[in-house]
């Protein structure tokens, strides 16, 4: 394969791995939550504001990259950025109090904001709309695979070495990726975008009247309330309400993220660009369908106790998950390229503010009132109104042309670095 051929697929490998390590860094938190909790004698709704207040600053720090993006080098960004989450990250050996570990993390979701904001512009930008789908089902595959890592990294060392032994791994491969991330040319903004950049699509001001944006922007604030909280209480509803230990608990749901996480994160974006020639709005109605087939699973999840109940998890998590791509497809397709780090900053900070941000609270506090069973009540709620958002957030679907592009032929002409 010519080295022209070979960048595009080179700067996505290098791009989903830091996004990997971005879902273990999160996530081993989850994995270890009981042992937190029992160190530093914490109730559930302050276990839950970690991950609250983490996702809280991320959100808000999101915005303020956005201008940077627009100026500067995102390529730049990102490696600063991710030198600064993993030097923090290495950091969690001197927390020694809840007020320590709580602002540890809340810097590390600033850190963290400048890859999630700038990174899915990049990679749309290495390839033609009409294998976007897959791509982004390439890309946050990285979700569900960092997220089992981390749960299996936590898992498996925090009840022997201590909680703080898994964030010294998880920090570590950063500082590489970063180096890795520097060396690579920076493609042009929208060199593969097929629709002209109309006042709705290309200006901030028309994006409060862009449809599509406002749609998948709730669906996928009311889906990610769902995710956010199922991904904190999962383990420690498997432990705590059913029996297993953290350890076996853990590797269990770990186990089902991953292997669910992986199908799902490359079937969501097939589907979508399969769909896409048949279909406007392929890409929200796989969501919407996804997003709508998970309800029950959750159900039967929650009541049932025997051997049922393994498996009502995992199929579940997969639907759960099949909308990730096809939902940052339509996100990235329902803007201009020159707007887009600016949309997804907008997307990131609604999209937590209504979703993660609050669910694992208040999943917290409906615990420590009633019982973790009536907490995962809140996400099986919020799952049937992404569904009905999306399906009906598809008549705004931006009408892509869909044309036989290839990939990114040579390395980009101009490209920055």
């Amino acid at each position: 394969m010519t080295p022209a051929k070979l960048y595009p697929r080179t700067a996505l490998a290098l791009l989903t791995a830091l996004n990997l390590l971005n879902y273990i860094d999160r996530s081993v938190l989850f994995a270890v939550q009981p042992l937190v909790q029992s160190e530093f004698h914490l109730s559930n709704t302050q276990v839950g504001y970690l991950t609250s207040a983490f996702l809280g600053f991320y959100m808000v720090a999101a915005p303020f990259v956005s201008p940077l993006a627009d100026r500067y080098s995102r390529k730049r960004i990102i490696v600063l950025g991710a030198i600064f989450w993993s030097a923090l990250t290495l950091l969690t050996a001197f927390t020694h109090t809840y007020w320590e570990l709580l602002v540890r993390h809340t810097l590390v979701g600033v850190g963290e904001a400048t890859f999630v904001t700038i990174a899915p512009t990049f990679v749309a930008d290495l390839f033609p709309e009409s294998k976007r789908g897959r791509i982004f089902g390439v890309f946050y595959m990285a979700i569900p695979v960092g997220t089992a890592v981390g749960y299996l990294l936590g898992g498996k060392l925090g009840p022997d070495f201590g909680w703080r032994f898994p964030f010294y791994i998880a920090a570590a491969p950063g500082f590489l990726l970063a180096l890795a991330i520097a060396f690579l040319p920076e493609p042009p903004r929208g060199q593969f975008d097929s629709l002209k950049e109309t006042p709705e699509r290309g200006t901030i001001f028309g994006l409060a009247r862009n449809p599509a944006f406002w749609f998948v922007t709730l669906g996928m604030a009311a889906g990610t309330f769902s995710l956010g909280g199922i991904q904190v209480w999962m383990p420690t509803f498997l432990s705590v309400a059913r029996g297993y230990s953290l350890k076996q608990a853990n590797e269990i749901f770990g186990a089902i993220v991953v292997v669910c996480g992986i199908v799902a994160a490359l079937a969501g974006g097939w589907l979508g660009d399969r769909l896409l020639p048949h279909m406007k709005g392929s890409y929200y109605f796989v969501s919407a369908l996804s997003m709508a087939l998970g309800v029950p699973f959750m159900i039967v999840a929650l009541f049932a106790k025997g051997p049922i109940m393994l498996p009502a998890i995992a199929l579940a998590a997969f639907f759960l998950l099949v909308n990730t791509s096809p939902l940052n497809t339509a996100l990235v397709n329902a803007v201009g390229a020159h707007i887009r780090v600016t949309a997804i900053a907008v997307n990131i900070f609604l999209f937590h503010l209504f979703g993660d941000v609050p669910s694992p609270t208040l999943m917290g506090y409906v615990a420590d009132r009633h019982s973790l069973q009536a907490a995962f009540i809140l996400p099986v709620i919020a799952m049937g109104i992404s569904s009905a958002v999306l399906f009906y957030g598809m008549r705004f679907a931006p009408p892509l042309r869909v044309s036989e592009d290839s990939a990114a032929s040579q390395v980009p002409s101009g490209a920055s670095s």
